[in-house]
């Protein structure tokens, strides 16, 4: 896609906490993350030995973040333990979407407990107790059972991204995660701002889904799980 501001996907979670979510951030002057109970991602403005230091202040002992970027130097007392590429996907404004379906409803706070669950089954360690505040959140219940859910995670000027989108493995293949999508891409084109994901590599069936939505390829990324071994 052209006139895509480069600079914000290349490093997402540095300009979400910046911008939209500052409010969330822990910062120093190279380094930042979110609170370890909204969500475990960090970034850095630049791959020093300084920021690295910086980002290791802002860890626990034995504590874990996720970082975006395609290349980084070791360092000392920061264990690179695992690397996971992901697909950004974008979705052009151009692209027609049918309205959500009637049994998509908005989630809150009362609901993470079973969004923790549910996420839990798909993606274990990402969703936390308050990953709710990053953006809305959508779901779908089946006899009163939170059976698919999704929402918005990293806010860039201009561009939300949808996250968290999983649907209970009895209920799979039901187009759940597609009406929920359906529905945060109908709010942002209200709001004038063009709808934007993450994607695992090697998650072919949501990359297969995420295609005939309409989804754009922009980028691979690598997404760096880093720990504070000291």
């Amino acid at each position: 896609m052209k006139d895509l501001p480069e600079s914000l996907f290349a490093n997402p979670v540095w300009h979400a906490l910046h911008t939209k979510h500052r409010h969330f951030t822990l910062a120093s002057a190279a380094a930042c993350r979110y609170p370890a109970d909204v969500a475990p991602f960090a970034a850095v403005a630049a791959p020093t030995a300084a920021a690295w230091q910086e980002l290791h202040s802002l860890l626990a002992p034995g504590e874990f973040v996720w970082i975006v970027g395609e290349s980084y130097p070791r360092a000392p007392a920061l264990s690179f333990e695992e690397t996971m590429q992901c697909l950004q996907m974008v979705l052009p404004l151009d692209v027609a979407l049918s309205h959500p379906p009637a049994e998509v409803v908005r989630l809150c706070a009362t609901d993470v407990p079973e969004m923790l669950a549910l996420t839990d089954l798909a993606f274990p360690g990402f969703f936390r107790k308050r990953t709710i505040e990053m953006g809305s959140y959508y779901g779908v219940r089946s006899h009163g059972e939170l059976i698919a859910m999704g929402g918005e995670r990293l806010m860039l000027d201009g561009y939300p991204e949808i996250s968290g989108v999983c649907s209970h493995p009895a209920h799979r293949g039901k187009g759940l995660g597609a009406g929920i999508i359906r529905q945060l891409v109908q709010n942002h084109r209200h709001r004038g701002l063009v709808s934007w994901l993450h994607v695992g590599a090697a998650n072919s069936r949501a990359i297969k889904l995420y295609l005939r939505m309409g989804f754009k390829v922009i980028r691979a990324v690598d997404l760096h799980r880093i720990r504070r071994v000291d």
